[in-house]
């Protein structure tokens, strides 16, 4: 995904307000005690065990789904069905950077060293394609500042038609062990995340995490459906909203169920 190019599209859509910069070096916004810190000053880190590979993780180990949301947890039960599933509501620093994979990749890590037990963590994000990818990892920014109603009628404009755009979401999971070689990306070896790996003073760096992600094209349209959150209700696939769908459709066409899809064919062999 390219940084956002056009300085004309972020200032008509903000109108005065400043968004986040996206750079290639990716800056670290706390969202825990570290806020407190003194400015101009580095936060020591907690003393925290420093092997790069933990323990191997017995296969009836727990898996942490790191999120807010219990309706997150209820979908991937429905994808694994094994009962290990919990949600473990950890607020790590969420980066800023111009891709998804980065933001997934850093939390996993940190997750990961806080619970010492396998976690998934996902980031995902709207890209609106007249829009030059915007607001892609930026789309709960937007929403806060915008509505989604003012970010669907800009879209269609900045198109001349219709707001042709993709949503999606990169899931990221790191138990402390290393991977096998196979298709699917490791961040180690995934461009994006390795460039942000550079810029960033991550102690964690070398900590293997392993990506799925998930897409589904649509294009957005006037508030339809009364089901779902966030841009759901102005997000139409194929003829219907996501507000519309119903949690089962929805769940089955959805860029986070396609990633999730993806992690559940591969985690039973780990």
């Amino acid at each position: 995904m390219e940084e956002f190019r056009s300085l004309r599209v972020i200032k008509l859509l903000f109108s005065g307000r400043e968004p986040p910069a996206a750079s290639d070096a990716p800056a670290t916004v706390s969202r825990g005690p570290e806020a407190n810190q003194p400015a101009g000053g580095r936060t020591r880190r907690r003393t925290r065990d420093r092997r790069l590979f933990a323990p191997t993780v017995p296969t009836a180990a727990v898996l942490n789904y790191v999120t807010t949301n219990a309706g997150k947890v209820r979908e991937v039960r429905e994808y694994l069905d094994d009962g290990a599933v919990t949600q473990l509501d950890f607020d790590y620093a969420e980066i800023q950077a111009p891709t998804l994979e980065p933001i997934a990749v850093r939390g996993a890590r940190e997750a990961y060293r806080h619970a010492s037990e396998p976690v998934i963590v996902d980031d995902a994000g709207l890209f609106v394609d007249a829009l030059d990818g915007f607001p892609g990892p930026y789309t709960a920014y937007a929403e806060e500042k915008l509505g989604i109603e003012r970010v669907s009628r800009l879209a269609r404009e900045a198109a001349e038609g219709p707001g042709r755009a993709a949503f999606r979401c990169v899931l990221a999971y790191c138990d402390g062990d290393d991977f096998a070689a196979s298709p699917d990306p490791v961040d180690r070896g995934d461009r994006a995340a390795a460039a942000a790996a550079e810029n960033d003073p991550d102690d964690d760096a070398d900590l293997p995490v392993k990506l799925f992600e998930g897409a589904v094209r649509g294009r957005l349209v006037d508030p339809r459906g009364d089901e779902g959150f966030g841009y759901d209700p102005v997000f139409e696939h194929e003829g219907t909203t996501f507000a519309e769908m119903g949690t089962a459709k929805k769940n089955a066409v959805s860029h986070r169920g396609r990633a999730l899809e993806k992690f559940a064919e591969w985690y039973p062999s780990r």
